[in-house]
């Protein structure tokens, strides 16, 4: 996918205020609205300018925007890597997901997936329904943290900083540092929430502060992978301990366990741990996925070891289900 230079297309600097931005805007509009333009490819490039000043007149996704700005290298195909938008506070306000489908398959890759968190898990907005005056509450907020899966296991209670955008008198864009400790309960799963009361915005006159909802995802772990509220790993066997059966050690999120695997399995076979995924009133399962690795004939004696292998095994013919002959 081809990243898209919304401040190259709109002919202003990154630094450019709201105002700056306005102007270009217009400016450029006038120049390419296809209703008057004489210009070639007018309509498409009205289009592109559109979605542009769609990120960038928004505080909220510019600055997300520009994070993201700051990983992408000229020539190189772009995919915005897992939790690009976690870590910045925002408001209920501006984006939803309805608006992606006009634009083009990079702002639906990044704003068209709930850039902000506009429901909960029962799908109402967390604080919808307020109604402005004088002595109104703040708005809820919202962000997408990144947590462990040990977290989830355990609970824990842990430090985070969030980055809100904030537009100074100028018109620049800018970030604050919002610095919380945060209790993440057990069993907690990634797309639930986390809710901090009187975190959001301030209210206006007596009005109490708005709430902040953190929208947990787990990061990237180098062992283990997540589907719903079981939890899967790849372990490495060696062809005797598969042929001839085993007991291993294995690691799981909840610690180290000695694991039975049965003689004659195949690789791809899964060893289930019921109940040892992760925890909640119904928990999840711990699944084992056996996957073979041969020790590396790096040497001679090793190569005669796999020859008078392949000697004993003649007959055996590892792609006979492919319809090869050996």
């Amino acid at each position: 996918m081809e990243y898209k230079d919304y401040y190259k297309i709109m002919g202003v600097a990154r630094d450019a205020s709201q105002d700056d931005l306005k102007r270009a805007y217009r400016k450029l509009a006038r120049k390419y609205h296809p209703d008057v333009s004489k210009e070639p490819q007018a309509e498409a490039r009205f289009k592109e300018l559109g979605e542009a000043y769609e990120v960038l007149k928004d505080p909220e996704k510019r600055v997300a925007y520009d994070q993201l700005g700051t990983n992408w290298k000229a020539n190189q195909e772009f995919r915005p890597p897992p939790g690009w938008n976690a870590g910045f506070e925002f408001s209920q306000q501006g984006f939803t997901g309805g608006d992606a489908s006009q634009f083009s398959d990079f702002f639906e890759s990044l704003f068209g997936r709930g850039f902000h968190s506009q429901g909960n898990r029962s799908g109402s907005a967390p604080g919808a329904g307020r109604s402005p005056s004088h002595h109104a509450p703040g708005e809820d907020h919202y962000a997408k943290v990144m947590i462990d899966l040990e977290d989830s296991y355990t609970g824990a209670t842990r430090a985070i900083s969030l980055q809100v955008p904030e537009v100074d008198g100028q018109g620049r864009v800018s970030t604050r540092e919002h610095k919380l400790n945060v209790v993440i309960p057990s069993g907690i799963r990634p797309k639930q929430y986390i809710r901090l009361a009187g975190q959001g915005a301030p209210g206006q006159g007596q009005g109490k502060r708005g709430d902040l909802y953190l929208e947990v995802e787990f990061r990237p772990h180098p062992y283990y992978r997540v589907e719903d509220n079981d939890v899967y790993l790849d372990l490495p066997v060696a062809p005797w301990e598969i042929a001839l059966g085993a007991t291993v050690k294995v690691p799981t999120p909840g610690g180290t366990i000695e694991l039975k695997i049965p003689p004659g399995s195949a690789t791809g076979s899964k060893l289930r741990l019921k109940g040892r995924g992760i925890p909640g009133k119904t928990p999840g399962d711990f699944y084992v996925v056996l996957r073979i690795v041969s020790p590396p004939a790096t040497d001679e004696t090793a190569k005669s070891f796999y020859r008078n292998m392949a000697e004993q095994f003649k007959s055996f013919n590892p792609r006979a289900k492919l319809g090869v002959p050996s």
